[in-house]
Order: structure tokens, then sequence, then C-alpha cells
């Protein structure tokens, strides 16, 4: 029996062993075909360098309201292009990519807060809207994004005149569970890391599917959209530093404290954030109210952006932030 026990205290020693020695001397084939960032921007995109980072950002429309629009997991200010032209004819509007994903700079090392880190997108956000001297705007966020406005609500009320919730990553967070994170910041898996994440070229485009309550309305040109950010430089290490410094926000414990107009809108047949969630956060929300478009998502801003603007249109009219009705009521 000791002898057995002895052999297999070796074998599992022998196991362990090796699977931290053997991520050390994996091939890492380098990334093929990316370039800079900029080298992959539209016409419109503009660049501007806020807390030691290159963001990117579109600006269109001017004077008031200004539209802050916060993109989810795995997009970009690509998302929100159906609604832009129409939220310009009512004020300033900005978008921008959120670290580690995008055009905006990947930084692979930092001397001060962690670029990648969800406080960090709170002070970029607020440092884009003094560069751009707006004082007060409307934040209006999808998935994740929503969850940043809600922080950045939350530590500059005095920023932010309203909320425009998207199907909000509220009560789903995509955080690495707290037991887990010391073994990701072990040198072997911090190498390996980035080339397994390489994989979302094939898995994120099911992610996008799923995204859709109908998936045959996605283009090329729309797919094609979605993987340009995957061509800059840095794009695999970035979006692994992103997963790193994730973490819960616990957002619920803090609803109370959200006084503003929040618009809640959802896809009914939202199957990344249910809508039953979305329907208990507007219940939660202290001044709140809730617009359902059926047949649609979890990204109505693409699949559904008639239904969104009117949505919008009819929340900022009653609530004197606009002061007409206008296209957006298509």
């Amino acid at each position: 029996m000791k002898k057995v026990l002895k052999i297999s205290l070796i074998a599992l020693g022998t196991i362990i062993l090796l699977a931290l020695i053997i991520p050390l001397f994996i091939p890492i084939p380098p990334l093929q075909g990316v370039v800079p960032p900029e080298q992959l921007a539209d016409e419109d995109s503009k660049f501007v360098e806020i807390n030691n980072l290159k963001i990117h950002y579109k600006l269109a429309g001017q004077n008031r309201p200004a539209f802050v629009l916060l993109h989810g997991f795995l997009a970009s200010t690509f998302t929100w292009r159906e609604l832009i032209d129409d939220l310009a004819t009512q004020g300033t509007v900005i978008a921008f990519d959120r670290p580690g994903f995008g055009l905006t700079e990947r930084p692979l090392e930092w001397q001060e807060a962690n670029p990648y880190s969800y406080d960090s997108q709170v002070g970029l956000t607020i440092g884009l809207m003094d560069a751009l001297e707006i004082s007060e705007g409307v934040l209006v966020g999808n998935s994740a994004g929503g969850a940043i406005a809600m922080l950045t609500t939350l530590r500059h009320p005095d920023r932010v005149s309203a909320l425009i919730l998207i199907d909000p990553a509220v009560y789903i967070e995509a955080a690495a569970p707290a037991w887990i994170k010391p073994l990701l910041g072990l040198p072997q898996i911090d190498r390996i890391g980035p080339y397994l994440l390489r994989g979302v070229q094939n898995w994120g485009i099911e992610f996008g599917k799923s995204a859709w309550y109908d998936p045959s309305k996605i283009t090329p040109q729309i797919s094609e959209g979605y993987m340009l950010p995957l061509k800059a430089e840095n794009w695999d290490r970035g979006f692994w530093e992103f997963f790193l410094a994730s973490k819960a926000l616990n957002l619920e414990t803090n609803l109370s404290k959200i006084k503003i107009p929040v618009l809640v809108i959802t896809g009914e047949n939202d199957r990344i954030v249910p809508a039953e969630q979305s329907i208990h956060l507007s219940k939660e929300l202290p001044n709140a109210q809730l617009v359902v478009i059926p047949q649609c998502g979890h990204i109505p801003q693409e699949e559904c952006p008639d239904a969104v603007l009117k949505a919008m249109n009819d929340f900022l009219v009653a609530n004197n932030l606009i002061q007409t009705l206008s296209t957006m009521s298509k």
C-alpha cells in the first residue's frame, strides 16, 4: 500500500512539474498580418491621448446634450454605426473604444494604474469628456458598457445627466472567479494566455451570432467590421490583460444611489443578458423606464436601431433633454 501511495505521489508531482515547466517552452508564433491601429482607422476616426493612453474615438454633431457611447464585450465604436448620425442631429456624440478592444492602444506595460481595469475605464470616460470640454453628458452603454456607464455615474454623479442602458450586464459580469486569479498571474499561464485567446477568431463568431435574434441579418460587412480590430498589433495581449483586470463590480448593491433618469432597453430575445434581468434592473433603479423590443437580441442598436432610436427620443423628450421630436422617432 505504501509503495502504491509513493508511486502515486511521484506521478502527481511529475504531472505538476511538467504543467509548470512545459508552458515556458511552448513556442508561441508571432501574430501575422497585424499593423498599428492608426492604419486601420476610418476617415472619421480620431485619436487622443488620455491618461497616457492613445484612445480611438469618433465625434459627431455639436452642442448639448452630449451623448457618450460605451460599447460592450468584443465590440468597438463599430457597434454604434446605426445610431451616431441620428443622435448627432440632437447634440454631440462621442463613441470610443474601451482598452483591450477596437483601435485604442494596447499597452504591454505601464507605470501607474492598470489601463485595462474598470477604474481606468471610468477615468478615460471622464478624461475624454474633459478633453472635449463636455461638462455633463448622457451615458449610453450596451452590455458591459452599460456597467461602465453606471460605475461612472456612481463615481462622478455631477457629470452624468441621464443613463441609457441597452441590455446592461449588471447581474452577469465577465470576470474570472477570484480563486483563479492567483493562477492566472503565474508566468507560465501569463505566457500562453494571449496565445490561447487567439481562438476568439473562431469562437467569437459564434458568440457574435448568439447576440442576434436573427443571425441571418449579419452581413459580410458587419462580420468584417467586428474582425477588423484583430488586425491591430498586440490585440491578443491586450485582450489577455483586459481579462486579467476584470473583476466583479457588484453594482446591484448601489442601485439606490443612481437617482438620475434612466432608460433601460432590452431585446426580448437576448440570449446573453436575459431580458428578465433588465426588467428586474428597471424596477430596482429609483427613476427608471423600461422598453422591451420584441424579436430582438443582445445588441438592439445594431439589430433593431429604429426601435432603439424611438425609445431614446421619447425618453429624452420626456426628461427635457431634447426639446422637439426629430428624425430619431422613425
